[in-house]
């Protein structure tokens, strides 16, 4: 086969009729011993081949099995079914790579999602997952575009770190020590001098601390790469390693962060709806066909595409905490006592408060502001009230929060002061204030968990699924 191979999603998109083409890809069907489902990833659509089984050795045919990888070369024709415009005729046909049926763990059939999880070396080639991650990537290109297109600096944080951005502690601790054989000090404590970097490390929470450094010095900068938490969490909504993209800008307050956020957002969503409706109509009908016999309150309320423009077609809604308070406070489910999770001032607002305040009150997205600084990080910047700090969370129906950020603070005196009250290491995060004392600036940002947005793009259930090889509690497979 001396003709170049054509990639089926430039042949669906300009068809080549009566020409000869050489297309390569795996079975996805083969009906009748005629017709050949033939997909190379390049998009979500098939190419089908016909296939003359007179023209072609019965051993070669019996190959052709549910995901064996062929090249055909044959003629394009206009379809004569329904389904599709054109078809291949097959001429000449080469088997690449045989899969043994029997063999085969993904049969043709629907499979569960925990199965799928245990094939996840598999699984990307199954309708489900293959949308899926042509979406993931779409909202990668579309992230790295909107920033670089406003001028803004693609900054690699470190992954190993001496801090903890958030104050946490659920974080995994990076050694050269064989276990069991690290060296201690005189009162029993592992002596980390002794270790590669000279000190305790471990993997990233968050590139925040580090972007800040490049937002005072070139202005406008991002971050987007992989994050790690410790946390003993086998929910479906947790992951021990995702991705978050994380911006930070000078000489923004809180207001300019919130107008960035929703510009943000409403780009990327833009963008798969113009370019990955296909994969979206499919995402779409998956849900409603596994909704079909569930209760009516137990669906979701808007099926997928609908809610994406729900994001897309809304201004959003723009309140305080103290607000958010009261409304919820002063709402049915809360009379009623329908909430499962207390509503208090003080305390965060649960997934169940954030859905109500978007799918109920505002039927909106929603960004809830100014939030109680005993339930905030030490670097968001303190309200003038001494109550509160300027922290915000951008929320979407369906999954609540989905963008946390915040101005942070760029005053040295107060947030040393505040570094103290809340026992963080001076001596540890000495270039931070430096920051503030060297030329600081007003400035914000915020963080998107990248599996979160995918999850809410693509309607799957489960974080793990939206991720090609999910790490969590117990799993570290592949």
């Amino acid at each position: 086969m001396s003709i170049k191979r054509i990639e089926i999603a430039d042949l669906i998109k300009q068809p080549k009729i009566d020409e000869t083409v050489l297309i390569k890809g795996w079975v996805r069907a083969f009906r009748a011993n005629r017709f050949i489902a033939l997909n190379d990833g390049s998009c979500f659509g098939n190419v089908q081949v016909v296939v003359d089984f007179e023209n072609f050795e019965e051993a070669l045919l019996k190959k052709i099995s549910f995901h064996a990888c062929i090249a055909v070369e044959g003629k394009v024709v206009a379809s004569q079914g329904s389904g599709q415009n054109i078809e291949v005729v097959a001429e000449k046909i080469e088997i690449l790579g045989e899969a043994n049926p029997e063999e085969y763990p993904l049969q043709p059939k629907k499979q569960t999602m925990e199965f799928l999880r245990e094939k996840a070396h598999l699984r990307m080639r199954t309708n489900t997952f293959s949308a899926v991650f042509r979406l993931r990537h779409a909202l990668s290109y579309a992230i790295h575009k909107f920033y670089n297109d406003r001028g803004y600096y693609y900054m690699n944080t470190p992954i190993i770190t001496g801090s903890d951005a958030e104050g946490a502690g659920e974080m995994f601790g990076v050694t050269t020590f064989a276990p069991n054989e690290a060296p201690t000090t005189e009162d029993g404590k592992v002596d980390f001098k002794q270790d590669f970097f000279g000190k305790s490390t471990n993997l990233t929470v968050s590139g925040q601390l580090q972007a800040e450094t490049g937002a005072l010095a070139m202005g406008k900068v991002y971050t987007f790469g992989p994050t790690f938490r410790a946390e003993n969490s086998n929910t479906s909504r947790h992951l021990a390693e995702f991705w978050m993209v994380e911006p930070e800008v000078a000489f923004y307050d809180i207001m300019d962060n919130m107008d960035l956020a929703e510009d943000f957002v409403k780009y990327l969503l833009n963008h798969v709806l113009e370019n990955y409706l296909e994969d979206l109509t499919f995402l779409d009908k998956r849900i409603q066909d596994l909704e079909k016999n569930m209760k009516k309150e137990d669906r979701r309320t808007m099926g997928l595409i609908e809610t994406l423009r729900f994001v897309v077609d809304n201004s959003f809604e723009r309140i305080t905490y103290t607000e958010a308070i009261n409304l919820l406070r002063n709402s049915k489910p809360y009379k009623k006592g329908r909430f499962e999770f207390e509503v208090e001032w003080g305390k965060d607002l649960s997934a169940e408060h954030e859905r109500w305040l978007v799918e109920k009150k505002f039927q909106k997205p929603v960004i809830v502001r100014d939030y109680p600084k005993g339930i905030k990080s030490f670097y968001m910047r303190q309200n003038d009230d001494g109550k509160t700090v300027a922290a915000m969370d951008v929320l979407f129906p369906g999954i609540g929060e989905v963008i946390g950020g915040s101005q942070r603070e760029e005053r040295h005196d107060v947030l040393k002061a505040r570094m103290e009250e809340m026992n963080i290491s001076e001596e540890e995060l000495w270039w931070y204030l430096e920051l503030r004392k060297f030329g600081g600036a007003p400035h914000s940002g915020f963080g998107l968990g990248f599996e979160r947005i995918v999850l809410f793009v693509t309607g799957m259930s489960n974080i793990r699924d939206v991720i090609a090889f999910p790490r969590s509690p117990g799993t570290a497979e592949f």
